[in-house]
């Protein structure tokens, strides 16, 4: 006689269909509906948050929507949707110190105002000057020439300098020195 098989349930067939599915919520992560309902009820507690860390309207707008941009492209890695607003909170601040740190830097990078000249002839008379001088740190030795503007141009401490060239602080004196004298020589020269 043979032997037959029974026919698996239709219960015991969706178990595993089942589980691949939730698997696939699982690792799915946050919809893009669940997304678009959360922009919808906390896209202002959003903006509000990242008003108490700018000052401006535009700026708080664009990190919001940035982190709305960067939350869409990583919701896969949100594994719990009820995480999501955690996460875009996160990203807010996160956004505003970015932010905030290139705001600061800016301000740093700013060259100084020039002062108020007091006619066109000591504006002329200083450009000339300056190109005297950019001519005399041509004629320096390279180490001589690096040492000066790192110190003078680039505002570095002796040790800063020593440091980002990789030589000594006795060589940086004695560079400095020596550039400092061969370039007094060299605007006498031109004067």
């Amino acid at each position: 006689m043979p032997v037959i098989a029974p026919m698996p349930t239709p219960s015991a067939a969706r178990l595993p269909a089942q589980r691949d599915g939730a698997d696939q919520v699982m690792t799915s992560g946050t919809t893009v509906d669940h997304l678009t309902e959360t922009y919808r009820a906390h896209y202002r507690s959003l903006l509000g948050l990242a008003a108490l860390l700018l000052d401006d309207t535009a700026s708080c707008e664009d990190v919001v929507q940035e982190a709305f941009i960067r939350v869409h492209s990583a919701r896969k890695r949100v594994r719990d949707p009820e995480k999501t607003l955690a996460y875009l909170r996160q990203t807010v601040v996160n956004l505003s110190r970015s932010a905030l740190r290139r705001r600061i830097l800016g301000l740093k990078l700013l060259s100084k105002p020039m002062p108020d000249m007091a006619s066109a002839e000591e504006g002329a008379y200083d450009q000339l000057e300056r190109d005297d001088l950019i001519k005399a740190m041509r004629g320096l030795q390279r180490r001589q020439r690096e040492v000066l503007v790192l110190r003078y141009f680039a505002d570095m401490t002796e040790a800063q300098v020593a440091e980002t060239l990789g030589i000594s602080l006795g060589s940086v004196k004695a560079y400095g020195s020596r550039g400092i004298a061969a370039l007094r020589v060299s605007m006498e020269a031109t004067s």
